[in-house]
């Protein structure tokens, strides 16, 4: 915010502590490694670093690299783990410990622990859930490792990749499934959030929720619908229920609750449909300026 460097809270934690921060540009310069070797570090360990580690950092410390990984490895290997686990409506995940090699998340595992996805779990409460596991589990790789209890085992079954998200994965289509667009939605919340087009307007949608035919009550006070016989399109708004919006999509209905207008704060879905004049029938376009 105002273009100002914000320290990290690892960062603050340690100079509270009196402990050094080393934060070199690029790890892998010479002189970064000969900083690293005087170091002569026991263990080095790494969470959500965005630089890979040479094989000159890697056989420093006596006890390798340790990195901690927010999935169940080999699942989810790449920089945005948690995200695409909730997009791609994964009903588990959890944090794995590695010894870290050359590869790209592919080092033998350590230990591992699993947490369920609700259908309701957005990446950040999800974050948030696996930022404490991850904290425990390091603590129980270190106690194990130095001992030498734990055994190292390579990586086995099925991996995917977990890219980087981009602005054309935040778009909304409404082709796609109900439960595709909620799972988008729920993955990139609290950031970097789902877009969708009204009339001329960027809006994000930040919350949503799944709703089949039978739940529509079309008798509920205060609520406007659609009349029946008609063939809606995807994106079409049917209906205005409560402080939600219930949306048509390539299959099956989405309740859109929460909101947020650019340049605006977010709000419930029926207070932005009504401070346009919004009327059901209207509809949210896939299509936004990338």
């Amino acid at each position: 915010r105002g273009k100002k460097l914000k320290q990290s809270p690892v960062k603050m934690v340690a100079e509270e502590l009196g402990l050094p921060v080393f934060q070199p540009e690029k790890i892998k310069t010479p002189a970064e490694i000969v900083h690293l070797r005087a170091l002569a570090p026991d263990c080095i360990v790494v969470v959500a670093y965005g630089q890979l580690l040479s094989k000159d950092i890697l056989d420093i410390p006596r006890f390798g690299c340790i990195n901690v990984h927010a999935s169940l490895l080999p699942a989810y290997r790449g920089a945005a783990p948690i995200q695409w686990a909730v997009i791609n409506g994964e009903e588990r995940t959890g944090v794995t410990t590695m010894l870290m090699d050359q590869g790209l998340d592919t080092g033998a595992i350590l230990l591992k622990r699993e947490i369920p996805i609700s259908r309701e779990d957005t990446m950040g409460n999800i974050h948030d859930q696996l930022a404490a596991l991850g904290g425990e589990l390091l603590q129980e790789t270190l106690r194990e490792l130095e001992p030498g209890r734990l055994v190292p085992v390579p990586q086995a079954g099925e991996s995917n990749y977990a890219p980087l998200l981009n602005r054309e994965h935040e778009v909304l289509d409404w082709q796609q499934p109900a439960q595709s667009l909620h799972n988008q939605i729920r993955g990139l919340n609290p950031g970097p959030g789902a877009f969708t087009r009204f009339r001329e307007e960027i809006v994000k949608v930040w919350r949503s929720s799944l709703i089949s035919t039978d739940q529509l009550d079309r008798e509920e006070t205060g609520s406007e619908t659609l009349p029946g016989g008609f063939q809606p399109e995807p994106g079409e708004i049917l209906a205005v229920q409560g402080d939600s919006l219930i949306v048509q999509t390539g299959e099956g209905m989405l309740r859109i609750l929460e909101v947020q207008p650019s340049g605006k704060r977010a709000m419930p879905a029926r207070d932005f449909f009504n401070g346009r004049h919004g009327r059901v029938g209207e509809k949210f376009h896939s299509s936004v300026s990338l």
